[in-house]
């Protein structure tokens, strides 16, 4: 039997984004991050980050900054007894890199269809919880149910969606949000966090 997946953007949903994140000393979860992922794992969602990290093309990062910050998010996330199952990113930009590169880059469905062929994962059952455009144009190009948050670049991401006429399936204003949707859509229960 497959899995399910909630597929996470990481900078401006799951933490504070300062742009181009390669120091992990500037990594600053929002404060319902690690209480929403451990719900998620409760109700035995693979918790999957997909990110566009265009800093490492543009030569603000290293590919080597990328993984340290994740690691260091897992690192903060472990006081709460849970962890990202995996993360994916894309380095490139269409600016620095030919079109084929780029081809795992948001709002391309790429990443989230390798992530469920490598985690074995149905996306007819998983979700996708972002702050861009981008994010979730990603999640309806998969077949995910898309969640746009407010946090981050989400209050913008809005307008611009509407009128592109591509709606997520719901607009949470953060995270805490996002998984009551998410756990009463999958499963009907109404959870308090």
């Amino acid at each position: 039997m497959k899995d399910k997946a909630v597929f996470l953007d990481r900078d401006g949903t799951i933490n504070f984004d300062p742009g181009y994140l390669g120091d992990p000393k500037k990594i600053i979860l929002f404060p319902d991050t690690g209480d929403v992922l451990s719900i998620f794992k409760k109700y035995n969602f693979k918790l999957i980050v997909i990110s566009n990290q265009s800093g490492v093309a543009r030569g603000y990062i290293t590919e080597k900054d990328v993984l340290a910050v994740n690691e260091e998010i897992n690192m903060q996330l472990s006081k709460f007894d849970v962890s990202i199952d995996a993360f994916y990113f894309c380095p490139f930009h269409p600016d620095f890199n030919n079109e084929e590169d780029c081809n795992c880059r948001k709002p391309s469905p790429q990443m989230i269809i390798t992530a469920s062929k490598n985690h074995n994962i149905d996306l007819a059952k998983s979700y996708l919880i972002g702050d861009s455009v981008a994010d979730i144009e990603a999640g309806i190009n998969s077949g995910v149910k898309a969640i746009l948050v407010k946090t981050g670049y989400g209050s913008d991401s809005i307008s611009i969606l509407q009128k592109e006429n591509k709606f997520p399936n719901f607009v949470a204003e953060n995270l805490t949000e996002a998984c009551k949707f998410i756990i009463h859509d999958s499963c009907g229960e109404t959870i308090s966090v």
